[in-house]
């Protein structure tokens, strides 16, 4: 029988990785020097989570969409992604900025890599003072300005800078100039993919003294040129309910704040949830009897056969919680 699944972290060191995974989130990434990202549920390929507690323990996701297929993740999800698992969450550490760059959509990313395009949204974790990041163009260019900026070297002139503090919710479609700037602790949710073009970075070098491959090309038909009034997501702040922050066509996102403990009903859902704890720590009981903690920095997958659960809270905690739409 399925219950809630936790997963072995995949620990990325990155060129602009730091250590806030181990001293903010409690995780052990040796014998990287650095942690630049832990993926803590994901299908993709290469990088397939792997069941860490309970009966379950050491199959992979894959295994797992494989024999239970609908009653993991939903029957109209099956339907429609079959044995590919659609979502790829992250806890993202960025010591240093990291590159701009931007993500093909879906059409354009199963032309050029057979894959699916990435859209994605950050929960700013933690900030350091002074911390930004950039979301698209502070206003509307024309891609002959924006590939003249490129040679010129004056693309940050051109970038939309947004001062970051937890809490803070940023959506990013596929087809948006983005980079995390320094200083940043945050949640990612995003489609299942792994499709990035690079389009600056810093003029930085690995430790053999060469820069990271730039997409510059690849880049200039996958970019939205248009200005957008609002990139950061205004949503509301409230204790002990549910509140939505992202609704897109690939997932939901809800902002669960609470100090007492609260039943959530998923009979209405034909998906799986997964949890991200992004404070405090809570418990989460099913009506099977199952039962299991969750901290900051742990994600939970909820099967979709399990319709409720209850979250019991150790005092004041926030959850993120996501789902695929549809039925």
């Amino acid at each position: 029988m399925l219950y809630p699944l936790t997963f072995q972290p995949i620990f990325k060191d990155k060129i602009w990785g730091g250590q806030k995974i181990h001293t903010i989130l409690g995780k052990d990434y040796a014998p990287l020097p650095n942690c630049g990202e832990t993926w803590e549920v994901s299908g993709v390929e290469g990088n397939v989570s792997v069941v860490q507690d309970g009966a379950l323990a050491g199959k992979s996701l894959a295994d797992l969409l494989h024999e239970y297929k609908g009653e993991l993740v939903g029957k109209h999800v099956y339907e429609k992604f079959g044995d590919t698992f659609p979502l790829l969450v992250k806890f993202i550490d960025a010591n240093d900025d990291l590159s701009i760059q931007v993500h093909p959509n879906d059409e354009l990313a199963k032309e050029r890599h057979n894959s699916f395009g990435k859209t994605e949204m950050w929960y700013i974790m933690q900030a350091d003072e002074g911390a930004t990041l950039n979301s698209g163009f502070n206003r509307t260019v024309s891609r002959e300005e924006y590939v003249q900026s490129v040679k010129d070297n004056t693309l940050m002139d051109i970038l939309n800078i947004e001062p970051a503090q937890p809490g803070d919710v940023f959506f990013l479609p596929a087809g948006r100039v983005h980079y995390i700037g320094k200083g940043l602790l945050l949640a990612e949710i995003q489609q299942t993919s792994d499709i990035t073009y690079r389009i600056y970075d810093f003029d930085r070098v690995d430790d053999k003294g060469q820069k990271r491959e730039l997409h510059t090309e690849l880049a200039v038909d996958a970019i939205d040129y248009q200005h957008h009034d609002d990139y950061k997501t205004q949503y509301e702040k409230a204790l002990n309910k549910s509140v939505n922050a992202v609704s897109c066509d690939y997932f939901v996102t809800n902002v669960l704040h609470f100090d007492q403990e609260v039943l959530h009903d998923y009979s209405h859902l034909d998906s799986f949830v997964i949890l991200v704890c992004v404070e405090g720590s809570a418990t989460i009981r099913t009506g099977n009897g199952d039962e299991m903690p969750i901290k900051l920095g742990e994600c939970a997958l909820i099967p979709a056969s399990i319709k409720s659960i209850t979250v019991v809270p150790d005092g004041e905690m926030k959850l993120l919680e996501s789902y695929v739409p549809g039925s």
